[in-house]
């Protein structure tokens, strides 16, 4: 008896290309995601850490992987962003609680993201200078890694308990049009 299945999910074939999208069931957007979560994630705590260090002389090193995490992240953000537009665009349908959910994802994940950049600006300013985060650059650190943590939840809902972008067997009545929000387990219509 075989105990591992490996080629469907590593091949492409029978899957319809659907531009930046992705192909159908091996979606874009998702995989980008990941690496901007735990950049913000890192570089609030490389934050802290440097903060509470800050008169040690490994002060400049945390502040420095923050620094570096936090330009990497919003580089893939940005990619992130442009891929999870072109879902929203062409996936949702208005009037549906999928197309609110993402609508709140992707507010709070553009949100993260000009605080992001803000926050690496600020950064980059003081790079040379500082050996440890200023007020402002360690409030919008922990305010990127606690709204991007909010956004994946949001991010996690439309692909875990909507289905979103998955290729399922059935159907359910969060891609039907509605104002009543339907909560995990409910089944009703």
């Amino acid at each position: 008896m075989r105990r591992f299945s490996v080629r469907p999910t590593l091949t492409l074939r029978g899957r319809k290309f659907k531009g930046l999208r992705g192909w159908s069931g091996k979606p874009t957007h998702p995989p980008l995601t990941d690496f901007p979560i735990a950049a913000y994630v890192f570089g609030a705590a490389f934050d802290v850490i440097s903060t509470l260090g800050r008169h040690e002389t490994w002060a400049r090193d945390f502040f420095r992987a923050g620094t570096y995490v936090f330009v990497a992240g919003v580089a893939v953000s940005v990619l992130a962003a442009l891929t999870g537009f072109w879902d929203w665009l062409r996936s949702t349908e208005k009037g549906t609680q999928a197309r609110r959910t993402a609508n709140t994802h992707a507010v709070t994940m553009l949100t993260v993201t000009l605080l992001a950049v803000i926050d690496t600006a600020l950064r980059l300013n003081v790079y040379n200078t500082r050996t440890h985060p200023n007020v402002a650059i360690l409030v919008i650190s922990l305010v990127v890694a606690g709204l991007v943590s909010i956004g994946a939840t949001f991010g996690g809902t439309l692909v875990y308990d909507y289905g979103f972008d998955v290729e399922t067997a059935t159907d359910s009545p969060v891609w039907h049009k509605s104002e009543v929000d339907v909560l995990p387990g409910d089944h009703t219509t």
